[in-house]
């Protein structure tokens, strides 16, 4: 009895947990563009090899993200088939939209728009899910991290390239990384008891993330007469189904 109550006292708050962990989430989009400083060591190389390799890795775990987390919960969360495939198409058409508009603008940053617009809906559902106690929560957590680490070098690397300075565009990125927490937060007051939403935004954000793989990511993994970098698709899916497997 005396153990039982040690052990409730010694566990983690799950405020505390969740808030934790979508911050460490989204440190991942800071510490992945502080990796893409490091270009003038071997310019050539990182440019062409090993950052087609990023991008494809960030693919897998995107997929991964997909296949293991956002659509099992979503649609055990959101039962119903013509629904759960409605909220897909839907979340592919907005993406899809985005990505038009920023086509259409002069100054644009894909990558960057393209990262906020799968970790904001991620970190809500992520909110939601640490409130409701999903036994998930946490690996969607490792998940987000895992995929804001590629995407954060990506688009440090397009904000340099397009002018801005890198501690400029750092403290961008330090600022960013506060929106996990943030929508973390708001997931959990406005998400926890609302099964039906929770799944609708995993579905939504798992459409646009499928859209925004086949559109962007998997066409730049691809290297003329380079084998190596699409490769990383396969280690990328394959941790994201290590830590499916682990949590």
């Amino acid at each position: 009895m005396h153990r039982q109550a040690l052990a409730v006292d010694g566990a983690m708050d799950p405020f505390a947990e969740m808030l934790i962990w979508t911050a460490l989430a989204g440190a991942c989009i800071p510490a992945g563009a502080a990796l893409a400083s490091i270009g003038h060591i071997c310019p050539r190389w990182i440019e062409e090899e090993f950052r087609h390799f990023v991008i494809a890795f960030g693919g897998g775990i995107l997929l991964g993200a997909v296949a293991l987390v956002l659509v099992p919960e979503g649609t055990a969360l959101l039962p119903h088939p013509v629904p759960a495939a409605a909220l897909m198409l839907a979340g592919g058409c907005a993406f899809m939209a985005l990505d038009r508009v920023q086509a259409g603008r002069r100054r644009s940053a894909p990558q960057l728009t393209a990262m906020m617009a799968d970790f904001v809906p991620e970190s809500l559902a992520l909110g939601g899910m640490f409130a409701a106690g999903a036994d998930k929560a946490v690996l969607l957590a490792l998940l987000i991290g895992f995929q804001n680490l590629p995407e954060g070098f990506n688009a440090g690397r397009e904000l340099v390239a397009g002018g801005l300075g890198r501690r400029a565009a750092q403290g961008l990125f330090l600022l960013l990384a506060f929106l996990g927490p943030v929508c973390g937060l708001v997931g959990w007051i406005w998400l926890a008891g609302h099964d039906a939403v929770l799944g609708a935004i995993m579905l939504f954000a798992a459409g646009g993330i499928l859209y925004l793989t086949f559109q962007d990511i998997a066409p730049q993994a691809r290297l003329e007469r380079h084998w190596v970098p699409p490769l990383g698709a396969v280690p990328g899916f394959a941790l994201a189904l290590m830590a499916q497997m682990l949590f």
